[in-house]
């Protein structure tokens, strides 16, 4: 009789199912709750009033000139995620795609050089830019605000000592129309395409790779992942010259979609990467955060300037409608972590009491 009041029989069948199916909800109730969730609804709630409200906003035509728009936006996006998600910021990406944008120009001139040539040049200079930030942030320890900043400005001057005022606008009309011809059959850009292929390749690298979780660690704690076996500095030094490489490619796409380059070639862009990965979810702070949130920042970002834009807003008011978001991408996932820290310890508390 005493072994059988200590045996305890094994869960049945349907118990088995009951906790799966209860799993199964809690995993759902979290993810609806999810940051990602608020942004792909609010997205969902931005299209419905544009298309309600603005004239021509649900038009095949605008739905090109949006995702040609968001194309730069969204290939800046991806390596600027994983580079905040370890703690660190590139503010000169913008500088990077106007200074690629002045030497493409610059070497089509006067190189002799093939533009299929000069495009790949452009882009391996994009990841030199890159890699004296790294060098900086990475090699002399100081930090990324500071050296980004710095660059900047140092991109931004160089843009404009390689071309002065002027413009290069006599590109091969071939690769000018290439840069914004559509899918056949389709009011969707041939340019999205490679956007999807990259953002899922840093989606795999950043979301099941080890690679992938060493940034997380390096954005929790950096002398933790030293300790852990992860090579911080060489890995953020990469990082920034991707980021570089990209810029690089950006530059190119810029330059044949609008068939000009010019010094002054994506000014202020910066300020609207930063905006879309802090509004997809990522942590200005580090190690949170995640490349499908941050697609829906790109989108909502874009619906919401397009809308705007067509609603004939002037150009200063959305500066500031960019500039709000990316003050509430910053406050309102902090505030919503420490309402949520609070209910737990108040719901903790009560369970104490009662029991």
């Amino acid at each position: 009789m005493a072994h059988d009041s200590l045996y305890t029989a094994p869960p049945s069948g349907a118990g088995v199912e009951t906790e799966r199916e209860g799993g199964r909800f809690a995993a759902l109730r979290r993810a609806l709750g999810s940051w990602d969730a608020a942004v792909v609804a609010a997205l969902v709630v931005a299209v419905l009033l544009a298309s309600a409200s603005v004239q021509n906003f649900a038009t095949g035509r605008n739905a090109q000139f949006l995702l040609l728009d968001l194309v730069p936006l969204a290939l800046l996006a991806l390596p600027m995620t994983l580079i905040v998600i370890t703690g660190e910021i590139d503010l000169s990406v913008a500088s990077m795609v106007g200074l690629s944008s002045t030497l493409m120009g610059q070497m089509w001139l006067s190189s002799g050089l093939s533009l299929e040539l000069i495009c790949v040049l452009v882009v391996l200079l994009g990841g030199v830019l890159g890699a004296v930030n790294g060098v900086f942030i990475t090699g002399f320890g100081l930090p990324s605000l500071a050296v980004t900043i710095g660059t900047l400005a140092l991109y931004r001057g160089l843009s404009f000592v390689v071309l002065g005022d002027q413009a290069v606008a006599d590109f091969p009309p071939s690769w000018t129309a290439a840069a914004v011809r559509n899918l056949p059959g389709a009011s969707i850009p041939a340019a999205v395409v490679p956007v999807l292929l990259l953002a899922v390749v840093f989606g795999v690298v950043l979301h099941a790779t080890p690679v992938g979780r060493a940034l997380y660690a390096m954005g929790n704690n950096d002398q933790a992942a030293t300790f852990a076996g992860v090579s911080v500095a060489r890995t953020k030094f990469w990082l920034f010259v991707v980021s570089g490489a990209v810029c690089g490619l950006v530059g190119v796409f810029w330059t044949l979609r609008y068939a000009s380059a010019r010094g002054d070639n994506a000014t202020g862009l910066e300020l609207t990467v930063v905006t879309a990965v802090l509004l997809g979810g990522v942590s200005i702070f580090g190690g949170r955060g995640g490349l499908l949130g941050v697609v829906g920042g790109v989108l909502l970002l874009g619906v919401l300037r397009n809308a705007l834009q067509l609603a004939d807003v002037d150009a200063n008011a959305l500066t500031i409608v960019t500039g709000t978001l990316l003050i509430a991408s910053v406050v309102l996932p902090n505030a919503v972590a420490n309402l949520r820290a609070r209910l737990h310890r108040r719901r903790q508390r009560a369970h104490l009491t009662a029991s």
